[in-house]
């Protein structure tokens, strides 16, 4: 397997985007969705397949939509192809606030496993697949369930991370606990499992949930602080009730406050 030689540079701090150089008939694939801006000269495709090079027969592309179907992505990706002479630019953007993570294949022995919606792009050849979980217990109470996303490969990958990003380098036996949503990804080198948190007051008052992922090195960890679900959720939960009603936050007064702080919705 080999993946086409990319350049990349990663801009801004909060809500970041990726740009890829495409050499002359160089080629990078994207999730759906996360296309930003592209130079003129550069073709894009939308193919039916996991991206690699390896899902050529008909056989071959109906199972790498199988994959993507059992990760919860959409059956089809987006290949984009220099098709001129001289270099040509393409930029894909993060999902929702929070780092763009560049990872080496060929530095993770060719596979590198994250969470389900982490992956953002990758030079066309890598492999988008499926990584199934061994253990009962990861599976059932793990957070990402039996299936995560599985990059496979010799070439660049960028996944996505959500508020500030933590990189962790595990010695041979070293354990780090971690919420089950935190985890962005790790190499295939990581044991991981879940962990009972223990305790009656921590089942039912902790507010942590019931486990957390265990990792044991040796091999790196990447850690996200904010998880998408952590912000959906607390978006919602701020979000107005029936009849137009919400918190009121940050004021004692409630719905009047919203008037004294420009907060004017009708």
């Amino acid at each position: 397997m080999t993946a086409h030689e990319i350049d990349y540079r990663i801009y801004g701090e909060e809500m970041q985007y990726v740009e890829i150089e495409l050499d002359p008939q160089e080629g990078v694939v994207a999730e759906a969705g996360s296309f930003m801006m592209m130079d003129d000269g550069i073709k894009m495709e939308t193919i039916f397949g996991d991206g690699s090079q390896n899902d050529s027969g008909f056989l071959g592309k109906i199972l790498g939509a199988g994959k993507r179907i059992l990760t919860g992505e959409s059956l089809f990706m987006t290949a984009f192809y220099n098709n001129l002479s001289g270099k040509r630019n393409v930029s894909f953007a993060s999902p929702y606030p929070g780092k763009i993570i560049p990872i080496d294949l060929t530095r993770f022995a060719g596979k590198f496993i994250c969470q389900k919606d982490a992956f953002l792009c990758a030079a066309k050849g890598v492999s988008v697949g499926i990584e199934f979980s061994k253990k009962l217990g990861r599976g059932l109470f793990g957070g990402e369930g039996f299936i995560m996303q599985k990059l496979e490969g010799d070439g660049m990958a960028f996944v996505h991370a959500g508020g500030t990003m933590a990189t962790k380098e595990l010695k041979a036996g070293e354990t780090l606990r971690v919420d089950t949503g935190c985890i962005v990804g790790f190499d295939q080198s990581v044991d991981y499992d879940i962990e009972f948190v223990g305790g009656i007051k921590n089942t039912i008052f902790g507010g942590e949930g019931l486990f957390f992922a265990k990792l044991q090195g040796p091999g790196t960890v990447y850690i996200q602080s904010l998880p998408f679900s952590r912000l959906a959720g607390r978006v919602l939960a701020s979000a107005p009730r029936a009849g137009g009603k919400d918190k009121g936050e940050g004021s004692i007064l409630g719905g009047l406050g919203d008037l004294l702080d420009g907060d004017n919705r009708f």
